[in-house]
């Protein structure tokens, strides 16, 4: 029955046709507040959920708000974990929402976020296994958001660290990984050969060239990765439904990055 449940589950947050997925992550408002972008949800998952996302990112306490309110239907991946920037240990993440609940709010996956390479590694490790653990038990599906950020790691963009940050995400039972683009199709490369599940890429800090944001996605998906999950990249464009749109047709329709700008014209 949970095998059945999180392939049903799956399909709405994975392109049925192509198996890649866009994402918008709107869980930015517990970490730095309320950024530009996000003060209206209702119209910013509109927005993105016209211009043919699979799935947003949210904390609990905006399912209601912004969730399903009107128009055509988007998943529901549920965010598990946070900090904030306010914090001595802005890099420690802390669970703040379990898988139950998550299942209890109609949401059709979950994620978590781990930093590695820090002195709350430990803790985020353990949270991760328990996590893994209840997503199995209720068949929902797991996206797990890894980054090798803190005092051990020198730099956060290496191949090598986050290889091995993607590797980690599907050794612990993740269904999705995400990590940060290496910056190059070569490379970017390795990270998905070196991972048994989907691989995402993220979007990093607000860009200001459109081209760089849908070279980086065709960069990806050129190396076999399964999809973006792009945030200020997208909420905060003047077109969020254009770059969805431009986004999407890269990742699912095969579009070159001239035709992905075009969409954006």
């Amino acid at each position: 029955m949970t095998i059945l449940g999180k392939r049903i589950r799956l399909e709405r947050i994975i392109n049925r046709n192509t198996r890649k997925t866009v994402i918008v992550p709107m869980d930015h408002g517990i970490s730095v507040g309320p950024i530009d972008g996000l003060l209206d949800m209702k119209s910013i998952i509109q927005k993105v959920t016209e211009g043919g996302a699979n799935a947003i990112v949210i904390h609990k306490g905006l399912v209601s708000e912004g969730h399903r309110e009107k128009g055509e239907d988007i998943g529901l991946i549920l965010h598990l974990s946070a900090s904030t920037s306010l914090s001595p240990y802005p890099n420690a993440k802390t669970l703040v929402c379990s898988v139950e609940e998550a299942v209890k709010l109609g949401a059709d996956a979950v994620s978590i976020h781990v930093n590695l390479g820090n002195g709350g590694e430990k803790e985020m490790l353990n949270d991760f296994g328990r996590v893994s653990y209840e997503a199995r038990t209720w068949g929902m599906p797991l996206l797990a958001m890894i980054y090798p950020r803190g005092e051990k790691i020198k730099d956060e963009y290496d191949v090598k660290v986050i290889k091995h940050a993607a590797r980690v995400g599907c050794e612990m039972g993740a269904d999705i990984v995400k990590v940060s683009y290496t910056g190059s199709v070569e490379t970017f490369k390795e990270v998905v050969d070196g991972c048994s599940v989907p691989v995402v890429i993220a979007g990093g800090a607000k860009m200001d060239s459109d081209r760089d944001i849908l070279e980086m996605v065709k960069g990806a998906i050129d190396a076999g990765g399964g999809g973006v999950s792009i945030g200020r990249n997208v909420f905060q464009h003047k077109y969020p439904d254009r770059m969805v749109r431009a986004i999407s047709g890269i990742v699912n329709d095969g579009l070159s990055v001239e035709e992905g700008l075009k969409i954006l014209e």
